[in-house]
């Protein structure tokens, strides 16, 4: 049985994709720090038995990867506005105690090492659908450091040392460990508790979306994948036919919704980060990656669950749900000090 680690595994995408790659043979060990733990939006317990351990990456010995042969790495801090909190502090994590993981790892002999990156690096780039050979113009600390390690991981690359790099786009649905600081999650709880969907720029920007459950599948499409397919390459994580403008995604939750309001707040405002990425070579190279997920049905699925557990207002303003609220939360009040490092 193949042994698995999983880092950032009771995050927002690791909740979903550890249960995910329970399912399938593997022996998985889970890997996190834990910021996010004080509020969970549905009962969850994970389908199977497997190892936790609760560490920081930046404290990863040689010993915690005997007998890993491969490596999911999430763990991060994870989106712009965590960056623009201690650029500094992003890099440290993102990049710098991502690649120390990385080289571990390669002493360890785990063969295959997979890097959840993210389509933000494309930043601003309009009139073009963007592959994987596309410029990349990273607008802010988080883009910049998985450019970085991107990079760097593609330098340490060898016969016996196999990384991949996985460009997801915008994740949205439903995690136990949810997150209402990014795009869709965010209209659908303004929606559903406000009876206004709120867009805080003037709407326009372009933005390739991702189901979670999408994003897990094609974690596990690359380790089936054969080596030769994926050996130091890049694939963008998404469907060419989910790439929607802002203001498009409030439309078609109005859609489920129609007694809501579309409110533009930020007409004056538009959002730099404005791009469209074209998906053709994930769903080319990789033949287990079968995308299941489309916004309608991701829209029908965050509304059920709404439904079930009657989300408030303050359920969706809860500062666990939105990961820089629950950090300064934490450095606030003396359990993680500036260097995010726990205290007690």
């Amino acid at each position: 049985m193949e042994k698995i680690l999983i880092t950032g595994n009771l995050g927002y995408i690791g909740t979903v994709l550890t249960e995910r790659f329970l399912k399938e043979d593997f022996e998985i060990i889970g890997l996190d720090t834990h910021f996010y733990r004080n509020r969970k939006i549905i009962d969850f317990e994970f389908s199977k038995n497997y190892t936790q351990l609760f560490k920081d990456i930046r404290d990863i010995k040689l010993d915690d990867l005997k007998g890993i042969s491969a490596i999911i790495h999430l763990a991060a801090l994870s989106n712009d506005p965590l960056g623009a909190l201690n650029p500094d502090i992003t890099n440290n994590i993102n990049f710098k105690a991502s690649l120390r993981l990385a080289e571990l790892a390669k002493k360890a002999q785990v063969s295959r090492f997979l890097f959840s990156s993210s389509c933000s690096i494309y930043g601003a780039n309009e009139g073009i659908k963007l592959d994987e050979l596309a410029p990349m113009n990273p607008l802010s600390a988080y883009a910049h450091s998985k450019i970085n390690l991107e990079n760097a991981l593609s330098q340490i690359a060898d016969d016996t040392f196999s990384p991949v790099y996985l460009r997801n786009g915008t994740a949205y649905g439903i995690s136990p460990n949810m997150r209402f600081d990014i795009v869709v999650n965010n209209l659908m709880g303004w929606a559903y508790t406000t009876k206004e969907i709120k867009i805080l720029s003037d709407g326009r920007a372009w933005r390739p979306i991702v189901h979670i459950g999408d994003i897990s599948n094609a974690f596990l499409a690359v380790l089936k994948a054969p080596k030769e397919e994926i050996h130091n390459k890049a694939f963008n994580i998404g469907i060419n036919s989910e790439n929607y403008q802002v203001k498009t995604i409030a439309k078609v939750i109005q859609e489920r919704m129609p007694d809501c309001e579309i409110k533009i707040l930020g007409e004056h405002n538009p959002d730099q980060r404005n791009y469209i990425v074209n998906f053709d070579k994930v769903t080319k190279t990789l033949k287990y990656f079968k995308p299941e997920w489309n916004l309608r049905k991701g829209v029908e699925e965050i509304y059920q669950i709404f439904e079930k557990i009657n989300l408030t207002l303050e359920d969706f303003q809860n500062k666990n749900f939105t990961r820089i609220n629950q950090l300064k939360y934490l450095i606030n009040n003396k359990i993680i000090d500036k260097n995010l490092i726990w205290i007690k």
